[in-house]
């Protein structure tokens, strides 16, 4: 069988750890029997990045505005352990974090479904889509404890040096905690057109959801862009689509939510999304069965597995043990990024193996073989736990037939 040739590389970040353990047998089992791979190659594990004092990161984040599509293993975020056991420089940003300021991107996570793995919520037929968008809010916030008597202002100065004033707290008579948090209207927009187009992209509806009957500036702003966007831009294409797009309040966000089921693509702010992306992995299985990608507004598409490192796998690993590791989210972070490579750049051949290789994935796992993770969750009867090695082994030996 001759190999699928590549028009234009993938920008490819290797990672840390466990995962990548992981991606190197998946590139050697599953994608290079096939596809005639070329991907442009930066190191973002730990050792590398701190050599490089991060560069790497920055780098690798530009070649994928160059070529348009990358693919991510999984990496660490130091916190002071890791400055430690690594040796580190400094205690190095999240390689996500920057990947998406530089890409200005909003990050899409996508349950995976497959037989046996039911979600906790049984109305759930069809995925939810969660798009979080990845600028500002508490993650790029400013924060100080304020002592008993002290008082607390919201100073706005402009470039005039006029002065606008607005009390948060008298602390007259307890001390606290005070705290400032920003957007930008420019990536609210990003936000909004990549959640729109994404939405266009799936053929889904767009629900978004905020605060704004409380927070009736900051929340409100986010409301107000996403209609003028909408209205001025997607109104025609949506309804042509036949799908819809509405904006509610968080906290009825969530009841329809549950309620629904599913089918849908549901936009929050940063720190929802942080936090309802957790809640829809668990409740659809887990975050190894969970795809991400970050899309930005001017087309520029970086997948990645939406889970950690897997720590503790790792140094069992190290010990010469072998570990049941779950490689799902890795093996669709690289179908994914294959199948948007051959779409852009026209080559069926690869979408269709892209296609292959997740359909072998979870052929594998509905035939009963699993790792530990999902044979926790899974309700098959005849299901058998098995180490990564005879996992991969198995999807391969599904993919060869696919593939023939």
């Amino acid at each position: 069988m001759s190999k699928i040739i590549m028009k234009t590389p993938l920008v490819e970040m290797d990672g840390d750890e466990m995962t990548r353990v992981l991606w190197k047998m998946i590139k050697e089992q599953l994608i290079e029997p096939y596809v005639d791979l070329k991907t442009e190659y930066y190191d973002l594990g730990l050792v590398h990045r701190n050599e490089t004092d991060d560069q790497v990161t920055v780098d690798s984040a530009e070649a994928t505005k160059k070529y348009g599509v990358a693919v991510k293993c999984a990496t660490i975020t130091p916190n002071a352990q890791r400055v430690e056991e690594y040796k580190l420089k400094e205690m190095w940003k999240s390689p996500n974090g920057t990947i998406r300021a530089i890409l200005d991107g909003t990050v899409f996570r996508k349950p995976i479904i497959v037989k046996g793995i039911t979600p906790f919520i049984p109305t759930w037929t069809k995925p939810i889509t969660i798009a979080r968008h990845a600028y500002g809010d508490i993650y790029k916030n400013t924060e100080l404890k304020v002592p008993e008597g002290a008082k607390a202002e919201l100073v706005v100065t402009d470039r005039d040096g006029n002065e606008t004033r607005a009390l948060i707290h008298d602390f007259k008579n307890s001390a606290g905690i005070v705290q400032g948090v920003h957007n930008l209207d420019n990536s609210i927009a990003s936000f909004a057109r990549s959640c729109f187009n994404f939405a266009l992209d799936a053929k889904q509806s767009l629900w978004f959801a905020a605060k704004d009957t409380i927070s009736k500036t900051y929340d409100h702003r986010f409301k107000d862009i996403f209609a003028e966007i909408f209205e001025a831009e997607y109104k025609e294409k949506f309804a042509e689509a036949g799908i819809e797009y509405f904006y509610t309040l968080i906290d009825d966000a969530v009841a329809r939510v549950i309620k629904s089921e599913g089918g849908f693509i549901w936009a929050c702010k940063n720190y929802d999304g942080d936090v309802m992306s957790d809640m829809l992995a668990t409740a659809y299985g887990s975050l190894g069965l969970m795809t991400s990608v970050l899309v930005s507004p001017d087309g520029n598409y970086e997948y990645e597995a939406a889970h950690g490192t897997v720590t503790r796998h790792y140094y069992k690993w190290l010990k010469g043990e072998k570990t049941s590791t779950n490689p799902i989210a890795t093996i669709f972070a690289w179908s994914g990024a294959l199948r948007k490579r051959g779409e852009l750049d026209n080559i069926p051949e690869l979408m269709r193996y892209a296609d292959n290789l997740e359909k072998a994935s979870i052929q594998t796992i509905e035939d009963g073989i699993m790792t530990g993770d999902m044979a926790a969750l899974s309700k098959l009867e005849n299901k058998k736990s098995v180490y990564s090695e005879e996992f991969l082994a198995a999807i391969a030996e599904r993919l060869d037939r696919l593939m023939r």
